[in-house]
């Protein structure tokens, strides 16, 4: 899981205005992949490559890449080289695109903050038009991937959500035999199940980053709203939207609907304590199903665990793509290189999709393609929440504070609610002044 830090949130500015000085510099960035007139051309998927390479940074996108370039050496004959960038992955990345050494693809978040630090419409191929668009499930196919109205990234797995999951058992012995659909009724099942001497929550204090989905998910409907205005300067984290649900989370801590030992809790012991029963709920994303399924099978979690949608204002999810949720196409100037990216996603997301989701066991975003056997039923579950979800901060703000550290701070006793709030504000007018943003 992707997490914000003001230092790599600063050197992604520094590395975007590199970008913007290597194109002012007169380096080529004008290839399109296109026939003469400038329209772009989508090879057939199985066209014959020989004799061209493809670059692929990143490693890992959406689960096992090495499955479809395998597919698609074996059917085209082009051949791969794999380039790994070192963590931060994108400052990396970043880095080195500003210096002109590019990839033909890579993984990469598909959220407008992330493809704008990328400097998208200068260095990435558009994706308008691409074939496979229309097999994509239409709750799913427009809700990441643009800046402005281009589509720059090709979402290959179902982006990330943040939801609650929770034990069946747990529910059942507190007298629970519905999933709550409202803020409301959720902190009514919490009660039950502290009042029957079992803990509602688990929060993950000492590995700090979950730490930012429980403000966030009470935003709801209010999300979009409330980030463009952040954005412009006209509401802040410290305004009662944010400062409210700072101060909720902070009183469900102080009431002891969480885990005693939420200062050192862990995000493993986060994904153990709920599949054992010892808590009933965690509020998290797709990386914790992940998690649990290092330790347990699919009948195991089918058995013992749900998923429902929750928001301040309803059952709504909070939507969160990341890099192993996404692929971008670097304009190189190579015309046959960038030709041959576009058919290699086009490969990808139609000859291969069957074959890539069952070797990755995540659900399918085709609506001809059924997902794999073995996907455990949250995760379906979880992937159809997308098409009413709204989006997070790392989708909708232009930049992304050290949120996350300073309500662990919070969790330590180091800050109060006001200070997260204030503390965050000042780290994001840094870096939206560090981008050039009005307002700041």
């Amino acid at each position: 899981m992707k997490k914000s830090s003001l230092a790599t949130g600063l050197a992604l500015v520094a590395s975007a205005a590199l970008l913007l000085t290597g194109c002012a510099s007169g380096g080529s960035l004008s290839g399109s992949g296109g026939d003469d007139s400038g329209k772009v051309v989508w090879n057939d998927p199985g066209k014959d490559l020989s004799g061209v390479t493809l670059t692929y940074g990143g490693g890992v996108a959406g689960g096992p890449i090495d499955q479809v370039i395998k597919a698609f050496e074996k059917k085209t004959n082009v051949k791969f080289k794999k380039v790994a960038y070192p963590d931060p992955y994108e400052q990396s990345l970043l880095t080195k695109v500003a210096t002109g050494d590019k990839p033909d693809l890579a993984s990469w978040q598909p959220t407008t903050s992330e493809l704008t630090a990328l400097q998208a419409p200068t260095n990435l191929l558009s994706l308008d038009g691409a074939p496979w668009l229309e097999k994509i499930d239409p709750s799913v196919r427009d809700i990441t991937g643009f800046v402005g109205k281009t589509r720059y990234a090709a979402l290959v797995t179902s982006p990330s959500v943040m939801g609650m999951y929770y034990n069946k058992q747990v529910f059942e012995d507190a007298g629970i035999t519905d999933e709550p659909t409202t803020w409301d009724e959720m902190l009514a099942d919490a009660k039950k199940i502290k009042a029957d001497g079992g803990t509602a929550f688990y929060e993950a204090g000492a590995t700090q980053w979950p730490t930012q989905w429980w403000p966030q998910a009470q935003l709801g409907s209010k999300a979009p709203t409330f980030w463009k205005d952040v954005n412009e300067n006209k509401q802040q984290f410290t305004s009662p939207t944010m400062l409210t649900a700072i101060q909720n989370y902070k009183d469900l801590i102080d009431q002891g609907y969480f885990n005693s030992d939420i200062k050192t809790g862990t995000f493993e012991k986060q994904a153990t304590s709920l599949l054992s029963g010892k808590v009933g709920m965690v509020l998290q994303v797709n990386s914790y199903l992940n998690q649990i399924q290092t330790t347990a099978s699919t009948s195991e979690i089918d058995k013992k665990l749900g998923w429902f949608p929750i928001s301040g204002d309803g059952a709504i999810g909070t939507n969160i793509p990341d890099n192993s949720n996404a692929v971008v196409a670097f304009k190189t100037g190579d015309a046959k290189r960038e030709a041959a990216s576009r058919q290699f996603l086009n490969f990808w997301m139609t000859t291969d999709y069957a074959s890539f989701i069952k070797a990755a066991g995540t659900p399918s975003i085709e609506t001809g393609v059924d997902s794999p056997a073995g996907v455990p039923k949250i995760a379906d579950t979880i992937a159809a929440s997308l098409g009413t979800s709204v989006g997070s901060m790392q989708s909708l703000a232009i930049a992304n504070p050290d949120l996350y550290i300073n309500l662990a701070n919070m969790i330590q006793g180091t800050q109060t609610p006001e200070q997260v709030a204030e503390t965050t504000q000042k780290q994001f007018a840094q870096l939206a002044k560090a981008q050039g943003a009005k307002g700041f």
